[in-house]
């Protein structure tokens, strides 16, 4: 038998994701962290015993994100902030002695994901600027998490973690689709088209450039240079426009 479960929206999904900074020491960062979270669809975030927070700095680095930051739950310990989850992920640049495997960020983002998909509350911890999470703290959640950054310098900022693995879940919980395509003009016309290969016809026999009676495949190739791309009517009038600027030496002498 098929499971028939459905499977919950994106948005759900993301809801059930806290993101839980432990002990920041940096307002600024604090307020990053927030604009990280709403970027990428995120809006749960759990402060531990932050040294400064409010603060006028964590509201001018959320940039628009202040949403985020009135609503930060503060908690006195990482406990009381994780109160109700069932699955937390560590994050962590050191390798320790842990008995609960590691994972990778990309890997951690799809893990939690699917826990969340499936209607269970989860979380992302960081932990301090300077020092990290303790192994008290680490103790507290299932998973360690490192993001395979430069081994020789895998310091990263405590914002910048936070955006990547925001990222990572956002990813690992959706689809993006296709790519939104540029703004395209109204495409030319066939007759368009070949009364500007005339005009550089003219153009370059004007000038000397092109001789008609040695033609040899400058026309063939030029036809196949703009072959390549669709010109578009506004493409064409630039072109023209041009040609006829070069033109009008040639003209005044005649």
């Amino acid at each position: 038998m098929t499971d028939q479960t459905p499977i919950p929206s994106t948005v759900n999904t993301l809801d059930r994701v806290r993101v839980v900074l432990s002990r920041p020491s940096h307002p600024g960062n604090i307020g990053a962290a927030a604009r990280a979270l709403k970027t990428m669809g995120l809006s749960r975030l759990y402060l531990v015993q932050p040294k400064s927070f409010p603060h006028p700095e964590a509201e001018s680095r959320a940039s628009g994100a202040t949403d985020v930051l009135a609503s930060a739950v503060v908690c006195d310990s990482l406990e009381e902030a994780l109160t109700g989850v069932t699955m937390a992920a560590a994050l962590t640049s050191r390798r320790r002695e842990l008995a609960v495997p590691m994972q990778w960020s990309r890997q951690a983002a799809t893990t939690l994901s699917s826990q969340a998909g499936q209607g269970a509350e989860v979380a992302m911890v960081f932990g301090n600027e300077t020092y990290g999470l303790s192994n008290d703290e680490l103790a507290l959640c299932q998973l360690p998490v490192m993001i395979p950054a430069n081994p020789a310098y895998a310091s990263l900022n405590l914002a910048a973690a936070v955006q990547l693995m925001c990222y990572e879940l956002r990813m690992a919980s959706t689809d993006p689709g296709v790519a939104p395509a540029g703004m395209e003009g109204e495409p030319a016309t066939v007759d368009e088209v070949e009364q500007l290969y005339e005009h550089f016809q003219q153009a370059m026999t004007a000038s000397g450039f092109f001789d008609p009676a040695n033609p040899k495949r400058l026309m063939p190739r030029l036809r196949r240079m703009f072959g390549r791309i669709r010109l578009e009517k506004d493409e064409v009038n630039i072109l023209r426009g041009m040609l006829n600027f070069f033109e009008k030496p040639f003209r005044e002498r005649s």
